[in-house]
């Protein structure tokens, strides 16, 4: 199940590469996935452009990267084969959650297994020019709190006088210091939250079994006591339970019928798409609540 807001920065993001003249009907692109979903292919395809699945199609227009590149335990190699897969003149986007936006929004649970790295855009910058790459274009869309969109060209494609683009600056040590020490205070947050939730008999279910929440509720000790269920849309994830924490996934359907009193949203990006999506929660009396708000680390 893809969730809106990702299938929206999707779209809002081929929008703006067609607008910069990044992509062009009519040439050639490859995308590097994730298994987060996201996939631009379809909306490349309506767009004119011949979208080529492999290596064996040989050197393309435009590589897009959405999600992917963090998934690979050798980031040079991995950068160096999405560069090696572009045409002379080509141009390679990034798609990634950088480390600034982790550090400004506290979203220590977001560095989880399976992501290899995360780069801030200075580093990410720095690592396309040790390709032979020059960024072209940047935008920061607000999917996740932010989200990198990195446009970038081969030096030798790009005209004399082509202007730097300005990017934020690299995240200070200290500030990674401030992201650590906020662990404890998000984890203890958390759990007196739903804790004084139980002594006041309000009853608190879970919305979205995704892979950030469970490095959160295992830091927290949060079993089913505390939290009884997570809920979430994808038929894959229903009748399984959150790893090292135990609580059941229930459906849509099901989370309706236990008449919560609150329920806690740990994909502060759905908030817009379940409040549609399940008006009955609200109706009931019950309460949306970001996780988010609940964790008080800022850092920004």
């Amino acid at each position: 199940m893809e969730p809106a807001a990702l299938t929206a920065h999707a779209r809002d993001s081929v929008g703006w590469a067609l607008e910069r003249g990044l992509l062009v009907p009519g040439t050639s692109a490859r995308e590097f996935g994730s298994p987060h979903g996201g996939s631009w292919v379809h909306l490349l395809d309506t767009a004119g452009l011949d979208v080529r699945d492999d290596d064996r199609a040989g050197p393309v227009d435009a590589v897009i990267d959405v999600f992917g590149l963090m998934h690979e335990e050798d980031q040079r190699a991995g950068l160096r084969r999405r560069a090696d897969a572009l045409t002379p003149h080509g141009v390679l986007v990034l798609v990634f959650p950088p480390l600034e936006t982790v550090v400004e929004h506290g979203q220590w649970n977001a560095v989880r297994h399976g992501h290899h790295a995360y780069p801030s855009t200075a580093v990410a910058a720095r690592q396309l020019a040790e390709c032979g790459l020059t960024v072209v274009a940047s935008v920061l869309h607000p999917l996740y709190g932010g989200t990198r969109l990195l446009a970038a060209r081969r030096d030798g494609a790009l005209p004399p006088d082509a202007a730097p683009v300005s990017l934020p600056d690299d995240v200070p040590r200290a500030a990674l210091t401030v992201l650590a020490e906020s662990v404890s205070a998000g984890v203890t947050a958390l759990r007196t939250h739903l804790q004084q939730a139980a002594a006041a008999g309000r009853r608190v279910i879970g919305y979205g079994a995704a892979s950030r929440a469970v490095p959160l509720l295992v830091a927290a000790g949060i079993g089913p006591d505390l939290l009884p269920a997570v809920a979430d849309a994808s038929p894959a994830k229903q009748g399984r339970v959150i790893p090292g924490v135990g609580m059941p996934v229930i459906g849509p359907a099901e989370l309706v019928a236990t008449r919560p009193d609150e329920v806690l949203l740990f994909l502060p990006d759905l908030l817009d798409e379940v409040r549609s999506g399940l008006p009955e929660v609200e109706r009931s009396g019950a309460r949306w609540l970001s996780v988010e708000a609940l964790l008080p680390a800022r850092t920004g």
